[in-house]
């Protein structure tokens, strides 16, 4: 039985989407309300170094890289992604769905561009797929002693441009994922990557601001509807969804932290393994789960509400 599949969203408003009235909406993965709307004001630099800037009204990643790119007179399509309260190439720090009320952005550009040919001599490359939401897919994690880490060349952080001389352009994580893990054993394949640009100098960077809101609540994006101002979701929330995001690499080669937020929502209200496959059958089409990784993800959300994680 297919699980269903994740819809690729495609089709996204020209017209920038403010923060509106949160009245009716149900509350985030933490189970509360959220707060009214206000005009929130957040900070960026890009990464390698520049002066500060201020962006707000932003209701997803794509409208927030559109005023980034607005401040910095950049093409929307040479930021790769974006870093939380640090300019480094950190993984655990990437900006998703989530973003706190005091975060500083930083927003890393395309850099070096690079090819590389390696030589598919294992089924599994070690790698783990990501994508910034606007179109862009990049590398995540590289796994210790893999094929993969034997090439120093490639990078964490490196945008995949081309797989055998295929645009990536538009693809989502699990697109590319998918045709990494159907390139043929035993043969050449090449990459043609593009790493962040890199801070020419060292030194210390202008001194980071605050942004003005405060408290422990969130900025949720959504790829559809609007952003809305949530609480902190609680330890145990934050656990099983960590753990959802884990299975999402073990069975798919990739992490989506807003996925995985919205698998825990589907299940948290469910009561059975069989009403919460219905469920994600009905909201993530287009991609088929296995149903052992569904169950997986079930007993993930079973666990945090027995207060097991």
């Amino acid at each position: 039985m297919p699980f269903g599949m994740w819809a690729k969203n495609k089709n996204t408003s020209k017209e920038t989407a403010r923060l509106v009235d949160s009245e009716g909406n149900s509350g985030g993965a933490g189970g509360c309300t959220p707060e009214p709307a206000r005009q929130l004001v957040f900070h960026v630099q890009l990464a390698h170094g520049s002066v500060t800037g201020r962006v707000q009204g932003f209701a997803s990643n794509l409208e927030l890289y559109q005023q980034i790119a607005g401040v910095f007179g950049l093409g929307v399509s040479e930021i790769l992604y974006c870093t939380i309260n640090t300019p480094k190439v950190d993984m655990e720090k990437l900006l998703g769905a989530q973003l706190g009320l005091e975060d500083f952005i930083f927003a890393h550009v395309k850099g070096t561009k690079k090819e590389v040919k390696i030589y598919k001599s294992e089924d599994s490359l070690g790698l783990t797929i990501t994508d910034n939401g606007t179109g862009g897919a990049f590398i995540k994690r590289i796994k210790e002693g893999s094929l993969i880490d034997a090439v120093k060349t490639i990078c964490v952080g490196d945008y995949i441009e081309f797989i055998n001389g295929e645009s990536t352009a538009g693809w989502r994580h699990y697109d590319v994922a998918k045709k990494l893990r159907q390139l043929k054993k035993e043969e050449n394949f090449t990459l043609k990557l593009v790493e962040p640009r890199k801070a020419f100098e060292v030194g210390p960077r202008s001194k980071t601001l605050k942004v003005s809101g405060g408290g422990r609540g969130t900025l949720r994006l959504r790829s559809k509807g609007p952003a809305t101002v949530e609480e902190m979701p609680s330890e145990v929330t934050a656990k099983a969804i960590g753990k959802i995001d884990d299975l999402l690499e073990l069975y798919m080669g990739i992490r989506d932290n807003e996925l995985a937020t919205t698998m825990f929502e589907a299940g948290n209200g469910k009561g059975n393994p069989e009403e919460f496959a219905v469920e994600i059958n009905t909201i993530l089409e287009e991609f088929e789960f296995p149903e052992e990784f569904v169950f997986d993800v079930w007993g993930a959300i079973s666990d945090a509400k027995q207060g097991r994680l």
